[in-house]
Order: structure tokens, then C-alpha cells, then sequence
């Protein structure tokens, strides 16, 4: 923990020294931008405005549909792969046709490996098509097929359909270490010098069906992340481990995770349970004997877990931190647990918010109801972050956005939620302190510029505007 804000130091004020020599309120200049700044002005605003991680990344579901086709049709970079996807369901095992049921035999879209698609039978090979092979209405048809992209299609599409239908591409490593990097450039024009993003080392299939060690995973994502355009992004990554929570061997799969993450310190900074909350198989308390009997024997591993990601009160936030979890990723019925709150307030614990993510799964349906500016306001500390962006089709910069149209962030609140994603970040306290002096050097050298040259520096602004801001507040053209 940090225990003097170098950001509340460098900015304590921001705006250029008068002739009186007089400094007034940073949030003055702030909040005058606000008042007059049309909605295109505000988000190219935000979209130069530095910040800092993103602590809530699921890689799999932060990568852009087309980024996922781009891959899957190119073996020469993605390790020799070949995929097939299923553009038409006939009744090869005596399945309907109806393409919105969740079972993998007749999900359209459903994308399989070469290795796998050979032990087929030839009516079931029918319904396949070569990746490379799609038409233009095929190809635009899958890679909607993995974007919330429709107002009817909410939490079941993408629990139950969204990772069904990418399938084997999300388990090709090879794929994965390239995706870390597509991130990393795009966080970087956004601004970011930090990502914390959720993987899962093991089950990763060779491209002759035989399956990847946890370690040779690991070290895939090592040695693509030396490469020099990973380094050229400026952006530093670290990894968590994630594991799903509901599985019957989650017990022996945490053992495992634990060990991997024990064992690759210097990349995996931290373990993650992930899943949905309202499978009750998957609750808290379920590890809490695993994770005392993994402490005996070896040093704590850091712990950001999902938790309050769930429509009912219940009191899993207050069960996660007991299993030990410095961070509680969407806490959304944290607000229904006072006690709990109060333990939070001002502590060291962290609430990763996920405001696009939240609406989208309908655990909100409006922003009014969501909790993140009590949170914010009573001293909760949290972070803004973007979950599974790439299913969403948004940036760090919609969080932003929203966060600042929906609640009227003052200054001071919007550079804390940066600042807070490097102090609570799990990277090594040396890389903390260089990322948390560049953050408050950045954020001095932006409020200068724009107080200086006004909004006219908005000008050279292009940010890349993703479905989400587009479609929600009608911010393209």
C-alpha cells in the first residue's frame, strides 16, 4: 500500500499561477468543461485523459471479434491452427434446428480445431465451414456471434453462448499471447500503463488435439511479452490465474492454480474465481478450508475474486475477503450488506467496477440504481475496469464516459479511480512506484496543456468508438 499519494502531491494544483500568483480549485477548470463540453467533446476528453490499469480483464472476452477472425484465419500466426465453424445444423444426431438452443450440438457458430473437426462424421462435417472460407453474410454473422450486440440478448447469451461458440479458439495459447499484445496497443492509445489480465493456463490444446502444461502456457505468455512491440506499448502486464468456481474439482483445480501461480511469481501476480454467482455451487465459503490448508504450506498468493456479481443479497463480499481477497471484482450487492460496507470504507480493499459490463448482464437497468457512487463517495476505494470489453464491444474509455456523464465525477474522484488501479494493482512495489510517479507527471502534463490551449487540443482526437458508445449514446457519425 501506498501511503502518501504521490498523484495528490505532483496535482495539488494544476491550473497555471496567475500574475496575482494565485492557484484556484482544480476542479474550477474541470467543472466549467463539463457544464459547456458537448457529448463528443467530453469523450475525446476522456479518451486523451491518462489513466492508469485495468485490473478487471478477462483476456478471453477482451478481445474484439475481429480480432478473434483475424487470428483464426491466419495459421502462419497463430501456430498452425486450422478452425472450423458451424454455419448450418442439420440433424446429424438427431438434433433440432432451433440455432438459440445453448446445447453445443446445435449452436451455430460453435468454432472448432482441425484436430477436432477430423474425428467427425461426415454428416457433422457438413455443418461445418473452413473459417477461411466464410462469405461476407457468414463472417459479419460470427462475429456478431460474439458481441452483445442485439437489446434481447443479455446475461444467457453470454454465459451460456458466447464462450460455446468461440470454444477451441479460446483455448489455442498461442492465440492468447498474441491477443495480450492487441490489448496492450489498444490500451495504450487509450492512455493505460497497466493491465492485470485473467487467464487460464491450463486445458490449452496443441494443434494435434494433445493438451499444453500449465507451465509451458505460462512460459508462451513469458516470451511473448519480451518481444519488442509488447515492450513498445509502454504498457506493463502481469497475469492472473483464473479458475472456475462451480466446477464438482474446483477444490483440486484451486490446489493446482495455487501451485502454478507459486511457482511463476514474476508473471502471475494473483488468482482469480470466476463463473456465474447464481450457480450456489460456486459459493465462498465452498474454499475457504482449501485455501487455509494452501496457506500451511505456502506464501499467500494474492487474490482478486468475483464477487457480488449477483441479483440477490447475500453476503458472499464479506465471505470472499474472509477467504482472503484484497479486491472484490463488480460488488454490486456490496450496497445491500452495511456491515460489510463499513468494514470497506477507507480500508484496504478495493471494489473493481464494471459499469458497461453491468447494464449490459442486466444486473442494473438504468444507471441510477447502480452502487458505484456510493461507493466512491463514502470512501469504498474502486477502480474502474472493463470485464469482458471485447464481448461488449467497448474501451476503458466508455467506462470512463459513463462514469463521468452518469455522476457528475469531480476531478479530484476522476483521477482517484486511476490512482487507485495502480495502488491496489498486484504488480511488485517497484514497478508500483514507477507507474504511480508516470501517472501523476501524466495527469499534471494533461491539466496544464487543456488549461492552457482549451479545447482546441481536443481537435487532434481520434478515438476508435466501439458499438457500445455508439449505439447507448450516439457518439458516431
Amino acid at each position: 500500500m501506498v501511503k502518501v499519494s504521490i498523484l495528490r502531491l505532483l496535482t495539488s494544483c494544476l491550473l497555471i499561477v496567475s500574475s496575482a500568483a494565485m492557484c484556484k480549485p482544480a476542479s474550477d477548470w474541470f467543472s466549467n468543461f463539463k457544464n459547456d463540453a458537448t457529448p463528443e467533446q467530453l469523450y475525446h476528453f476522456l479518451y486523451m485523459l491518462p489513466k492508469g490499469g485495468d485490473l478487471h480483464n478477462h483476456l478471453g472476452g477482451s478481445n474484439f471479434s475481429e480480432w478473434w477472425y483475424e487470428l483464426a484465419t491466419q495459421p502462419e500466426r497463430n501456430g498452425g491452427y486450422r478452425y472450423y465453424t458451424r454455419t448450418v445444423i442439420n440433424l446429424c444426431n438427431g438434433y433440432g434446428t432451433n440455432e438459440f438452443n445453448s446445447a453445443p450440438q446445435s449452436l451455430m457458430f460453435r468454432t472448432i480445431q482441425h484436430s477436432n473437426y477430423n474425428t467427425l462424421s461426415e454428416c457433422e462435417k457438413s455443418e461445418y465451414r473452413l473459417m477461411n472460407e466464410l462469405n461476407l453474410e457468414q463472417k459479419t454473422a460470427w462475429l456478431n456471434s460474439i458481441r452483445l450486440n442485439k437489446d434481447f440478448e443479455g446475461r444467457s447469451e453470454f454465459f451460456e453462448r458466447h464462450w460455446s461458440r468461440l470454444n477451441d479458439l479460446g483455448r489455442n495459447p498461442i492465440i492468447a499471447a498474441e491477443m495480450i499484445v492487441k490489448n496492450m496497443q489498444a490500451f495504450a492509445e487509450e492512455g493505460l500503463t497497466y493491465l492485470e489480465t485473467q487467464i487460464s493456463a491450463f486445458n490449452r490444446l496443441k494443434s494435434d488435439g494433445s493438451v499444453y502444461s500449465g507451465d509451458e502456457v505460462i512460459d508462451l505468455f513469458r516470451q511473448r511479452l519480451t518481444q519488442y512491440d509488447a515492450i513498445d506499448t509502454g504498457v506493463t502486464t502481469r497475469l492472473q490465474q483464473s479458475l472456475l468456481r462451480f466446477s464438482p474439482d474446483a477444490e483440486e483445480n484451486l490446489k493446482r492454480n495455487y501451485r502454478l501461480a507459486d511457482s511463476n511469481r514474476d508473471i502471475l501476480v494473483g488468482l482469480n474465481m470466476v463463473g456465474r454467482e447464481d450457480n450456489d455451487k460456486g459459493y465462498p465459503l465452498r474454499f475457504l478450508k482449501t485455501f487455509r490448508e494452501l496457506r500451511q504450506s505456502m506464501p499467500a498468493v494474492k487474490l482478486a475474486i468475483h464477487a457480488g456479481e449477483v441479483d440477490e443479497p447475500n453476503f458472499h463480499v464479506r465471505d470472499t475477503l474472509l477467504l482472503g481477497a484484497d479486491r472484490i471484482g463488480h460488488g454490486i450487492n456490496l450496497i445491500d450488506d452495511p456491515q460489510t460496507m463499513l468494514l470497506m470504507r477507507n480500508n484496504k480493499y478495493l471494489v473493481e467496477i464494471n459499469l458497461v459490463s453491468n447494464l449490459l448482464l442486466e444486473y442494473v437497468s438504468e444507471y441510477s440504481q447502480h452502487p458505484f457512487p456510493e461507493y466512491l463517495r463514502t470512501g469504498i476505494p474502486v477502480a474502474l475496469s472493463t470485464d469482458d470489453r471485447g464481448m461488449w464491444d467497448s474501451t476503458m474509455t466508455d467506462e470512463y464516459f459513463v462514469a463521468v456523464k452518469e455522476f457528475n465525477l469531480s476531478w479530484q474522484e476522476l483521477i482517484s479511480l486511476g490512482e487507485n488501479s495502480l495502488i491496489f494493482s498486484f504488480v511488485d512495489d517497484v514497478n508500483k512506484q514507477r507507474l504511480l510517479k508516470d501517472y501523476a507527471v501524466r495527469v499534471k502534463k494533461f491539466a496544464d496543456e487543456f488549461q492552457q490551449k482549451g479545447i482546441k487540443i481536443l481537435d487532434q482526437v481520434k478515438p476508435n468508438k466501439r458499438l457500445f458508445i455508439c449505439q447507448r449514446y450516439q457518439l458516431c457519425n
